[in-house]
Formats: C-alpha cells, structure tokens, sequence
C-alpha cells in the first residue's frame, strides 16, 4: 500500500475513530487528543501495518494508547496520594528547633565527606535532576551516574544510622 493510499484510507475511517475515542474516553477534548495520539502513531509506523484491516489495526492502537494513558494516571494519582500523606506527616516536624538544626549539619558534614566522584551527581541528583540530566551535564554513561548515587546512598546509610528510621 502506498503511502497516499495509506492516508487516504485514515482518513475515510475518521468518523469511526473519533467515535470510538468519544466512546472511551467519555470527554470530547480527551477523545480529540486520543484521536490525534492514534493518528500521530500510525503515520509513524505505517511501515509497520502489515494487515488487510486498517480500521481494526487503527482501533487497537488507540485501545492501547488509551489504556495506557489510564494506567499512567493511576500511577500519578496514587503517588499523589501518598505525597500528600507524606507531607501531612512532615507538617508536624519542626526544622527550627536546635536539633534539627544539628542534624542537617550533621547530614550535610557527611555529605561532604564524600569523594568528589560522587558527591557531585549525588548532589545533583538531590536538586532534582533526572540521571539523564546529570549523565550530559558530567559527560559520563548514564550507568555510571546510576552507580555513583547508589555508592553515595550506601555510605550515607552506613555513615548516617543515627537517622535511620528503618534500624
């Protein structure tokens, strides 16, 4: 099939897509950008399309985009949850206090002592930064940076008992 019968095709099966979009997704903006990921990603891989039933092929596609983008919410909306948990337990922590004080000097003393090589993606990686980010930014694989804030990690906890909640 060639590519301008491939379109051509697509788009006389318009009407049926949007349908099953409204159809899963219950909100006309959402089935609109459901419709949009399907046809993004069948031009993107027609070369993939190997059967004589564009429509089913089409259909299954969105059924998988859909679903997928299902399961990401529930993943954001329980992590959701449990942040709001978390901060509603760390409300009742004050930082004022002279203890407190101690033991983020305590931390940031151990946090020091690490050897540079790690120290630096650790503390990168602590501001928020992806691996990725952080993999770019030092010129370094990727598995390397993984490795080096697990090493950070491991003697923190070696070296920070004391604040260990799990002992």
């Amino acid at each position: 099939m060639t590519t301008i019968e491939f379109n051509s095709h697509i788009v006389s099966l318009d009407k049926h897509l949007k349908s099953y979009a409204y159809r899963l997704t219950t909100n006309h903006d959402e089935s609109l950008d459901l419709f949009q990921d399907t046809m993004l990603k069948a031009l993107t891989y027609k070369n993939k399309f190997t059967h004589t039933n564009l429509k089913a092929w089409l259909l299954t596609i969105m059924k998988n985009i859909f679903i997928n983008g299902y399961r990401r919410k529930v993943v954001q909306r329980e992590w959701m949850a449990q942040e709001t948990k978390s901060n509603r337990n760390m409300s009742n922590i004050s930082y004022d206090n002279p203890t407190s004080i101690q033991n983020y000097k305590d931390i940031m003393h151990e946090l020091e002592k690490l050897e540079v090589q790690i120290k630096e993606p650790f503390r990168m990686f602590l501001a928020g930064f992806k691996y990725r980010e952080i993999a770019e930014e030092m010129s370094l694989p990727i598995g390397t940076i993984k490795s080096r804030i697990f090493q950070g990690r491991k003697e923190l906890m070696v070296n920070l008992k004391e604040f260990s909640s799990y002992n």
